[in-house]
């Protein structure tokens, strides 16, 4: 996280090559708005957004400070964070906006940002990008970056606000359909902090129906929170190093490399390790490997040829 907005700033990332590949033609920009003032045209205060057409977010920020989360399906610490960043910045009632970046979607955006992990969280101020934070921070760690943002969007000049109102009285969304009654304990349970409560309702959830993919992916997800809380990236890595032949220590370093983005070098190291194990061992390493499917996901791509080699080497 960074502690001098500025500085982050000075140096940050450069946007205005993405910008111009993706702005739209001059006779169809919309007129530059006035101080303090809003652009027209219904954006939200939390955004989707996409390589192609962030060069209206860039314009947008140089009315009201813009927050860039970049994101993935199967990230199991966007799924913690990503909730809280909606909620506060809608909070702000429009003084500040939320653009979405799925990463698996939008390949120029993450190397605009030189995103090496996600969650990523970045800034864009004034058409000026700066790096925030990754991972998955406490809630009132994000709270003080948000501040921090506003303040030096403030010394900037950029101090619009999107016409939303008031916290509270936004249009009503659609609402969705109530989750399934054992999902909703578990989601619960992750507002909590309780990832041991998280596991046992996704897991009874299962029991009750052997098929629901949904708790199956919930439960992959949140067993890879717990297997590392309170873990040290530099540790794990350090004693896989010390120990390239201890399973459970080469592991570890997969669990990391999946939550923070690098799917296939976790898919690769586990699929060394189901090549030079038997018994036990190798069931171990194609269960976690079964997981990390579930986290990415069964469309990805890179799970269905990790599928093919996984079957390759079993049989």
């Amino acid at each position: 996280m960074t502690d001098r907005l500025p500085a982050s700033m000075a140096g940050a990332v450069d946007l205005s090559g993405l910008a111009a590949r993706h702005a739209r033609p001059a006779a169809a920009q919309q007129p530059a708005p006035g101080d303090g003032d809003a652009p027209q045209g219904g954006v939200g205060v939390i955004v989707d957004v996409t390589d192609a057409d962030f060069a209206q977010i860039v314009e947008l920020s140089r009315t009201v400070p813009v927050v860039v989360d970049i994101w993935a399906e199967w990230c199991g610490p966007c799924r913690q964070l990503t909730p809280v960043l909606e909620r506060l910045v809608t909070g702000y009632a429009g003084r500040l906006v939320l653009a979405k970046v799925d990463a698996d979607r939008n390949p120029q955006l993450v190397q605009a940002f030189q995103a090496q992990s996600i969650p990523t969280v970045a800034a864009v101020i004034g058409g000026r990008p700066a790096a925030l934070f990754t991972g998955a921070i406490p809630e009132a760690q994000v709270a003080d970056v948000l501040e921090q943002v506003l303040a030096f969007a403030a010394q900037e000049g950029v101090t619009g606000r999107l016409p939303v109102g008031e916290p509270g009285e936004q249009a009503a969304e659609p609402t969705e359909p109530p989750l399934p009654p054992l999902h909703q304990e578990a989601h619960d349970a992750l507002d909590r902090g309780d990832l041991a409560g998280a596991i046992d309702a996704f897991e009874r959830a299962i029991v009750a129906n052997p098929r629901d993919g949904e708790a199956i992916a919930g439960l992959a997800n949140v067993r890879l929170l717990d297997r590392l809380q309170g873990a040290s990236a530099d540790e794990i890595r350090r004693a896989a190093a010390d120990a390239p032949s201890d399973v459970d220590a080469q592991m570890r370093v997969a669990d990391l490399d999946v939550s923070g983005g690098h799917v296939e070098d976790a898919f690769a190291r586990l699929l060394e390790l189901v090549a030079s194990t038997t018994g036990d061992e190798r069931q171990q390493v194609r269960l976690r490997l079964l997981d990390f499917f579930e986290i990415v996901g069964a469309d990805d791509p890179r799970v269905a040829a990790a599928r093919r080699r996984l079957t390759t080497l079993l049989y």
